[in-house]
């Protein structure tokens, strides 16, 4: 959504960051200031409930973005926990610096309507799944996102998520996924090994997700 010009002045203000596998970006309820935009790697983003139990949320992948609301708010607190799931690099912009460039070159605030409108797109689809799929649907669909992420080229993938960060990513319990994935087995959609999952048959894990093949 911008020119040539008002993207590399972007990019000329904007740094980098790099992360080790299971390095933590920053925690839940730091104070925050930096969007980071992924480059490289594979991140989780995590929440702790009321319980104290951790649930993955997303796995982002290079072209995508977390902390957008450090651009928009002076005293920003971050809702979630970031880990490197690999290693990882991010493009960074600060607040201080996004809002210097953005006086300059007003076009800028494009960047912050796009990213907040993506943002709410993805809460309101997440929020449509919850409340009007069954866990099989959702389970499955996490399931083909993350094959997406992983896939290279190969027809079968391997997704090296467990089943409690997959069970947090459809909104439910690790033994409802267990059940799921059990279901999803026997159709011939995966194969469950320690600490990860392979998608064999990614056409049959979609259509259990209800997505057109």
């Amino acid at each position: 959504m911008l020119s040539d010009r008002d993207r590399d002045r972007l990019l000329a203000v904007s740094g980098r960051r790099t992360f080790a596998r299971n390095e933590i970006v920053f925690h839940e309820g730091e104070p925050g200031e930096t969007l980071h935009i992924v480059r490289s790697g594979r991140l989780a983003v995590r929440v702790t409930s009321t319980g104290g139990d951790v649930a993955t949320l997303a796995v982002l992948s290079p072209g995508r973005f977390f902390g957008e609301l450090a651009l928009l708010q002076e005293h920003n607190t971050r809702t979630a926990t970031v880990v490197a799931l690999e290693p990882t690099e991010t493009v960074t912009l600060s607040r201080a610096v996004f809002e210097e460039a953005r006086r300059s070159h007003p076009a800028l605030v494009n960047v912050v309507n796009r990213l907040l409108a993506d943002t709410v797109e993805r809460l309101s689809q997440a929020l449509l799944e919850a409340m009007y799929l069954g866990v099989d649907e959702r389970v499955a669909r996490r399931l083909v996102e993350l094959a997406e992420i992983y896939r290279s080229g190969a027809a079968r993938v391997v997704v090296p998520i467990t089943q409690d960060d997959l069970a947090g990513m459809a909104g439910t319990t690790r033994p409802t996924a267990n059940l799921v994935l059990g279901r999803l087995a026997d159709a011939g959609a995966v194969r469950l090994e320690r600490g990860r999952i392979e998608v064999t048959d990614l056409a049959t894990l979609r259509r259990h997700g209800g997505l057109l093949a």
